[in-house]
């Protein structure tokens, strides 16, 4: 029954595709052949003056700050409205609404096309043993308090939890914390805190084959969102423990050390490194976008992701399972977190039209993405710092990337939010590809380097 949905899906997305590659040339195509020769001339001139406008501006969003920002922000908005003067000058009032429509025809074929179907999307739910000497480790200073707000020891405790508090004032191997609690009988191992206490603590309950229960009291509790928890409401994650099932997950390594995420180099170290990021990811991206396409930046890098050696990239980030394919900077989704694969993104951007290439999700020499079961990163320096689930360490060069599939045993509430898989963004691409009868998954199915 599955082989057959799955089927129906594909040819919906196939066809879907075609469609709406056909409803946008028709789009381009009516307005030229209704203007006469000198209106074509005029439309076509005036189209491709305004492309040129969109690309130079779309460089300056990305690449200046300030006054320079917002004058290029202007001249994207004005670009198109130009083309939209030209067709009313030339009387063509008609065509006004025709291109409407078949504008936005395509464009929702195209996001019908591209629509992560639900397989793509759900982990296989596995029967949860009773579990009768839970260990918690809880940070009260994570996420704004949220272990005090929501009261989470003492409602752990209900459950039959023992509760270890982190003191802030002080530095704790809660790596140590859980591999004491299972020497005296702890048969599960969870966290209330941030995703890089949660890796620790993880990596203790893999190595031991014991379940692991992650509770969303972090800041940003991606780990959390990618395995359908409710971020806003960490109580609810407790409830695995009367009623729960396993997800079998995978567990990202670096050079031994663990992380549930990603791990990010170069200039996409430096943004973890920030002190604003953990207040405003978004906004610290944006602001250091321009040191990310700077041609004088040299992060000096090296990665040989299978077989494949890239040279001098500025930024990469390599995730335990890929991200959706419109997320460049690690803040999206993971539809899965069972491949058994890493995602990695490369950037190495200095011209205006890679840049443009990155936003239109096309083919660019600046932007390599695919998945493998390892990745090295090399330096020139003898140290390279690393963001590892938004923590920045510096480590030895060479670093070495791995992933070991299904090594967590993650217990999850049986009635919880589940993935909300966000709606598609347009890849050209991928989108010629699926009207071609190449299929690609929605998070990263097929590798491919773009450029």
């Amino acid at each position: 029954m599955s082989a057959l949905v799955g089927e129906s899906e594909n040819r919906f997305a196939l066809w879907s595709a075609r469609a709406a590659w056909i409803l946008l040339a028709a789009a381009l195509i009516v307005p030229i052949a209704v203007a006469g020769l000198r209106g074509a001339v005029l439309l076509t001139a005036t189209g491709i003056a305004a492309v040129v406008v969109g690309v130079l501006a779309a460089f300056g969003i990305l690449t200046r700050r300030g006054l320079l920002r917002a004058t290029a922000m202007v001249a994207a908005m004005l670009a198109p409205l130009v083309v939209l003067i030209v067709i009313v000058r030339e009387r063509e009032f008609w065509v006004i609404p025709l291109e409407v429509g078949l504008l936005a025809a395509s464009y929702g074929c195209a996001r019908a096309a591209l629509r992560i179907r639900s397989s793509e999307s759900t982990m296989p739910e596995y029967p949860a043993p009773a579990v009768h000497r839970p260990f918690l480790v809880m940070n009260p200073h994570s996420g704004g308090g949220k272990v005090v707000r929501f009261d989470l020891q003492r409602r752990a405790e209900e459950l039959g939890a023992e509760v270890a508090l982190l003191d802030g004032s002080e530095l704790v191997d809660v790596e140590d914390l859980a591999r004491r609690a299972v020497e005296r009988g702890a048969d599960l191992l969870g966290v209330a805190g941030g995703d890089g206490t949660q890796a620790l603590v993880a990596s203790v309950a893999a190595e031991h084959g014991i379940p692991f229960l992650v509770i969303s009291a972090g800041t940003r509790n991606h780990f959390a969102l990618d395995l359908g928890l409710d971020r806003d409401d960490p109580v609810a994650c407790l409830e695995a423990l009367r009623d729960g099932v396993e997800l079998r997950v995978d567990l990202g390594r670096l050079d031994g050390r663990p992380f549930v995420n990603n791990a990010s180099f170069g200039v996409y170290a430096e943004i973890v490194q920030s002190p604003q990021y953990r207040n405003d990811k978004a906004k610290t991206v944006l602001d250091l976008l321009p040191d990310l396409l700077d041609g004088s930046a040299q992060p000096g890098l090296r990665a040989h992701i299978e077989d494949m050696v890239l040279e001098g990239p500025r930024a990469l980030l390599v995730s335990n399972n890929p991200y959706t394919t419109d997320d460049l900077v690690g803040m999206g989704r993971r539809l899965r977190l069972d491949r058994g694969r890493l995602g990695v993104v490369a950037i190495s951007v200095n011209r205006a039209g890679q840049v443009v290439g990155l936003l239109r999700r096309a083919r660019t020499g600046g932007l390599v993405q695919r998945t493998a079961a390892e990745v090295v990163v090399y330096s020139d320096d003898p140290e390279i710092s690393v963001g590892v689930d938004g923590e920045s360490v510096r480590m030895p060069s060479p670093v070495r990337c791995t992933v070991v599939p299904g090594a967590l045993r993650v217990r999850v509430p049986r009635n919880r939010p589940g993935i909300r898989v966000s709606r598609p963004v347009l890849d050209w691409v991928q989108l010629s590809r699926l009207a071609g009868h190449r299929q690609l998954s929605a998070g990263f199915g097929t590798d491919r380097p773009a450029g």
